[in-house]
């Protein structure tokens, strides 16, 4: 009892630290205006550093862009992230936010982005069916690190979904999206 009552004010402690943290140098978007400025401020981040990331854009199906996603944990840990947009034919189809919570030896704070570039309309299908989509769960995924950038073409790209992780700032141990819930948003 007393480590379930530990482990819920750690939990509470932890987002109230996300809080805290988003809403200094991350700021979260809240309209849709807002939220394509951030989208394409991303965009033009990852594509100027990642050029696999602009060249699979040409193939893509869709591109799932998340500008600010912040994690937080100690042993519990949470992230989120409001303001992800889905571009189709680089238009805006859809709002989306990410959240996700883990448990384990994790320690730290740190602000990052991620796109996911759905690569084959069963993909898309699978995003636009699901009332949230786990990551994990559904489309397989390859996160793309700078190995695997080097080395992905348009003729070697044959997964469903790729993600890029960009702009990290802060420091946390046990980085990743494996469990983020994708749920869809209708910003003001």
């Amino acid at each position: 009892m007393l480590i379930n009552k530990r482990l819920y004010i750690l939990l509470i402690s932890l987002l109230v630290l996300v809080g805290c943290q988003s809403s200094g140098g991350t700021r979260m978007a809240n309209s849709s205006a807002e939220i394509n400025r951030d989208v394409d401020h991303a965009l033009h981040k990852l594509y100027a550093s990642t050029p696999a990331a602009r060249t699979l854009a040409a193939r893509a199906k869709g591109i799932l862009v998340f500008p600010s996603i912040v994690k937080a944990g100690f042993m519990v840990g949470a992230q989120y992230g409001r303001g992800g947009a889905l571009r189709v034919k680089g238009r805006t189809v859809g709002y989306y936010n990410s959240v996700a919570a883990s448990y384990g030896l994790q320690a730290g704070v740190q602000s990052f982005g991620y796109a996911l570039f759905f690569m084959n309309n069963a993909a898309m299908n699978y995003l636009n069916r699901s009332e949230g989509w786990e990551i994990g769960v559904g489309p397989s995924i390859v996160v793309v690190d700078a190995g695997v950038a080097r080395s992905l073409t348009t003729t070697t790209a044959k997964d469903n979904v790729y993600a890029f992780i960009f702009d990290q700032k802060g420091l946390m141990a046990g980085l990743g999206l494996q469990g983020s819930k994708i749920t869809r948003i209708y910003p003001d």
